[in-house]
C-alpha cells in the first residue's frame, strides 16, 4: 500500500493542479456565476465523479493505450470541443424570464450528467492520470492497480473540496452581484463564450 508521507506529497501536488486555472475550472466558474450555488456544487460533483472512469482507465492500463493512438485522442478530443459548441449554442439561445434565476441552465441532475461528460471528453485527463499516478507507486508496497486506485481515490476526493468551493463561491457571487434577467441575459452570452473558449482550449 501507498506510504502515508507519499499520499500526503500526493495530496499537495494534486491540490495545487486542481486550482491551476483549466478548462474544467473555467466551465466550472461559469455554471456557478450563471446558476447559483445549487449549479456549481452540481457540475463540482459531476465533474469530479468523471473522475472514477479516468481512475480506473489508468489502473488497468487503457490509458497507456489511448495516449499510444493518436487517432483515439483526436477521436475524443473533437468530441469534447464538439460537445462545447453544443453547450455555447444553448446557452446563446437561453431566455431567462425569472429575477431570481439567472437562466435556465437546467435541473441539478442535468448539470451533474453535463459535469460528468466535460470530464469524460476532456482526453488530457486520462493523459494526466496516466502521468502522475505512476509517479507516486511503488512496486515494492504491493500491487501496483491498488496503489492507483487509492492514488486516483485520493484526487478525487480532494476535487470535490476544491471544485465544490469553487462551484458554491462562484454562484454566491453570481446572486450577490449577477441579480436580475436583465444580468441573466448577459451571463447567457458570456456563458456561450466561455463555452467557446473552453472548446478552443480542447481542440488544441
Amino acid at each position: 500500500m501507498t506510504a502515508p508521507d507519499n499520499l500526503v506529497y500526493f495530496l499537495g501536488v494534486s491540490v495545487a493542479l486542481t486550482v491551476a486555472p483549466g478548462p474544467d475550472v473555467i466551465f466550472l466558474a461559469s455554471q456557478g456565476l450563471a446558476g447559483g450555488p445549487r449549479a456549481g456544487l452540481a457540475v463540482a460533483l459531476g465533474l469530479s465523479t468523471g473522475l472514477l472512469a479516468h481512475t480506473a482507465l489508468a489502473a488497468l492500463g487503457v490509458s497507456a493505450v489511448f495516449a499510444a493512438s493518436p487517432a483515439a485522442f483526436g477521436l475524443v478530443k473533437w468530441a469534447g470541443a464538439a460537445y462545447m459548441v453544443w453547450l455555447a449554442w444553448c446557452a446563446f439561445r437561453e431566455r431567462p424570464v425569472a429575477a431570481g434565476a439567472r437562466g435556465p441552465a437546467g435541473s441539478a441532475a442535468a448539470l451533474y450528467r453535463r459535469g460528468i461528460v466535460m470530464n469524460l471528453l476532456n482526453p488530457k485527463v486520462a493523459l494526466f492520470f496516466l502521468a502522475l499516478l505512476p509517479q507516486f507507486v511503488d512496486p515494492a508496497r504491493g500491487p501496483v492497480r491498488a496503489q492507483m486506485a487509492v492514488l486516483g481515490l485520493v484526487f478525487m476526493a480532494q476535487v470535490v473540496v476544491v471544485f465544490g468551493t469553487i462551484g458554491y463561491l462562484s454562484g454566491r457571487l453570481g446572486e450577490r452581484f449577477l441579480p436580475g434577467a436583465g444580468h441573466a441575459r448577459a451571463i447567457a452570452a458570456a456563458k456561450g463564450l466561455v463555452f467557446l473558449s473552453v472548446a478552443v482550449l480542447l481542440s488544441l
